[in-house]
């Protein structure tokens, strides 16, 4: 793996200069490292052909102190009525046709936030070789969810998720997909399960629902709830510059949190 650097703005008043930092993954065997050091996985630049990661406030889940909330159970009681059921199927197995691909990019189009996956995007995050395994939710001949992930050694990354949009008035179906990956990668004795970033108030049920939540803090995987509930609330503040470590200068400032933990 190679760790580089891209210029990203400069302020030179203050003497910020910002550089967003990229890993280059080199062969499949270095994927929990990877995620290990707080990288995501990037897909949004189609011309790019190597396997690109970036760091970010990656959020994982330490499997060894998941265990269910009371959230969990609600969700999981209501759903009974729809018999899902959960298969897991080798990428190399599964069958692609036009009805995969478009209950996809149709959910895509509906629920990510520029709905920007086209089917040229679509097929450049599915070719990805580090991508390697699909969670089939299904009842009978009824599809309810897809969900992208890599499973490599003793991790998971539960990646990308596409479900049926007709259930979300009665049911939390996107909740329960990932609350039952969760639950199958702590009965599959696995260490962690990363589920992706945790930036502003959206992603707060990512924290409330899950036990055992720890996220990259910028030096170090970090377990404080607390502090991660207020750098997400902290996200949507309107200010005209944000850097922890020089706007949090007194003993008691975030910054400080994570470097005396």
């Amino acid at each position: 793996m190679k760790i580089f650097y891209s210029e990203y703005q400069a302020q030179y008043v203050s003497y910020t200069f910002s550089y967003a930092i990229y890993c280059l993954q080199e062969n499949s065997e270095e994927l929990p490292l990877i995620l290990e050091k707080g990288f995501l996985p990037y897909t949004n630049n189609l011309s790019i052909n190597k396997n690109i990661f970036y760091m970010a406030r990656s959020v994982r889940i330490n499997l060894e102190n998941f265990k269910d909330t009371s959230e969990n159970k609600r969700v999981d009681r209501k759903i009974k009525a729809l018999n899902i059921e959960l298969k897991l199927i080798k990428k190399t197995e599964f069958k692609v046709d036009d009805l995969f691909q478009e209950f996809c990019v149709n959910y895509a189009g509906k629920r990510f936030a520029d709905g920007d996956m086209n089917k040229d995007r679509f097929n450049y995050i599915y070719n990805k070789h580090f991508f390697n395994r699909i969670f089939v939710f299904y009842s009978g001949n009824e599809i309810y969810g897809y969900v992208f992930g890599s499973l490599k050694n003793n991790v998971l990354h539960y990646w990308y998720a596409f479900f049926n949009t007709d259930y979300l008035r009665e049911y939390s179906l996107g909740k329960w997909m990932m609350w039952k990956i969760v639950s199958w990668a702590k009965e599959s004795e696995l260490d962690y399960i990363y589920i992706g970033t945790a930036y502003k108030t959206k992603a707060l049920y990512k924290i409330r629902d899950h036990k055992g939540i720890e996220f990259f803090d910028g030096l170090k995987w970090n377990n404080d709830t607390k502090l991660l509930k207020r750098l997400c609330k902290s996200d949507e503040e309107k200010i005209r510059e944000y850097d922890i470590l020089k706007n949090d200068s007194n003993e008691e400032g975030i910054f400080n949190q994570i470097l005396n933990q």
